[in-house]
């Protein structure tokens, strides 16, 4: 990537300042989009090094892309921002609790032998809480998850994050689910969907089931490789990104579609691997990824526009309750949905806007989440009094690594609202019986 022609570029308008997340927390002109540009013109240019002050302020990126968003010629600031982050990588290598979690999301068996051993063990080390029931008005303010004993890299005191599952979603249920339908849909699940929110992809086949679409759970997929990507582990990336597009395009012989119920997985499949590949300069991968990402979908837009599924949600009891939804990044900016999810829930729950429901959650990816979680939690205490001031009782998002950065900025600020995917909450109101 050639960072001094994008550098000149920019006509330092100082349109993206106010929209970037990082530049909101830490005002300072290097932790901004047209900053972050000039340094890297900078570096290219060998008038600074890659130092270990130089590897702070790139790693403070968020990749919200908010500056992609609003600036006049749409610069790729974070395309740049990842494409120096491999650079980083390789000068300085990645920290070694890093590459575990790197790792295991590369290696999915080892990951279900570890997931099941950590669901043994996860109470010594957290504090687990009750399941939330969102029908009962006593347990609105209850979250579902466990809370930290003590600190870890990833994992800090006091912090709130999700139980792990005994056993992962993919090897809970049957590679294809016969609905008895005319046409099939792939479903590319995610690994946080897989080992941590079951409840969102159980909540998937629930809602093809009513729709009578059958589903292929395609069972050799493997990670998106979105970690890896924004952590700068692109050889990581190549192979997974390899493997998945082969995978596809076998599998897209016969489906009609694959759906995914994660935005920043969805934005990596749809939209990152081209860039990626781009980059590596392997145009005919590029290519490759380019053609099959038309039949990769964010679940929420696949049954809003291909199915019955609002026609029978409109069908069904309206609930008394208030819900209110943010915007994810990979969601709305990368992919231009937003629309669909909402007029999905709308159908049976009260729905209220919240003050800014495209501002950045603050999860940031694997870097962000343990070497800068204060800056982290600084953005999504910004994010939980949005949504505490909505006066809503749910906040809900597709796309898991908000849910858990939502999650625990709702219980530090000790809010009552709580978090669910919206596939989910469509699942319970196709069931009359789940209220």
């Amino acid at each position: 990537m050639n960072f001094k022609e994008l550098s000149d570029a920019c006509v330092k308008c100082g349109k993206c300042i106010p929209t970037c997340t990082i530049h909101e927390i830490n005002s300072d002109e290097s932790t901004s989009p047209r900053g972050f540009l000039d340094l890297l013109a900078a570096y290219k240019e060998g008038n600074i090094e890659l130092d270990k002050e130089a590897k702070k302020i790139f790693e403070s990126c968020f990749l919200c892309t908010n500056c992609v968003e609003v600036c006049p010629s749409h610069l790729k600031v974070d395309n740049a921002i990842e494409a120096v982050r491999y650079d980083l990588a390789k000068k300085f290598g990645i920290a070694w609790y890093k590459k575990i979690i790197l790792f295991l999301l590369r290696k999915r068996r080892i990951l279900d032998i570890v997931a099941k051993f950590g669901f043994v063990l996860q109470s010594c080390a957290f504090k687990i809480q009750k399941p939330l029931d969102i029908n009962s008005k006593e347990n609105l303010g209850k979250n579902l998850g466990m809370k930290a004993r003590f600190s870890l890299p990833f994992v800090k005191k006091g912090r709130l994050l999700s139980s792990l599952t005994q056993t992962s979603f993919l090897n809970q249920n049957s590679e294809f689910i016969d609905n008895g339908g005319e046409k099939t849909l792939g479903f590319f699940v995610g690994c946080l969907s897989n080992y941590f929110y079951t409840d969102t992809a159980n909540s998937v086949l629930k809602i093809a089931q009513k729709l009578k679409i059958n589903v292929d759970l395609m069972k050799e997929q493997v990670c998106c490789g979105a970690p890896h990507f924004f952590t700068g582990d692109f050889k990581s990336v190549e192979i997974l990104a390899k493997k998945n597009i082969e995978y596809f395009e076998k599998k897209l012989q016969t489906l009609e579609a694959i759906i995914v119920p994660e935005a920043t997985c969805s934005a990596m499949l749809n939209v990152d691997l081209e860039h990626f590949f781009m980059m590596q300069g392997q145009e005919d991968w590029a290519k490759r990824a380019k053609k099959i990402s038309s039949k990769i979908h964010l679940a929420t837009w696949y049954f809003y526009k291909n199915t019955e599924l609002l026609k029978l949600l409109n069908q069904k009891q309206r609930r008394d309750i208030c819900l209110t939804y943010h915007d994810p990044c990979h969601a709305k900016k990368m992919q231009g949905v937003f629309k669909e999810p909402r007029e999905l829930l709308k159908a049976n729950y009260r729905f209220v806007e919240m003050e800014d429901s495209n501002a950045c959650c603050g999860f940031g990816g694997v870097t962000m989440q343990m070497d800068y979680y204060d800056k982290a939690l600084s953005v999504g205490l910004k994010k939980a009094k949005m949504i505490d001031e909505s006066g809503a009782q749910i906040v809900s998002a597709e796309c898991s690594a908000c849910r858990m950065q939502i999650s625990n900025s709702l219980e530090q600020n000790k809010s009552k609202v709580i978090f669910k995917n919206p596939l989910e909450l469509i699942a319970k109101a196709l069931d009359e019986s789940a209220f």
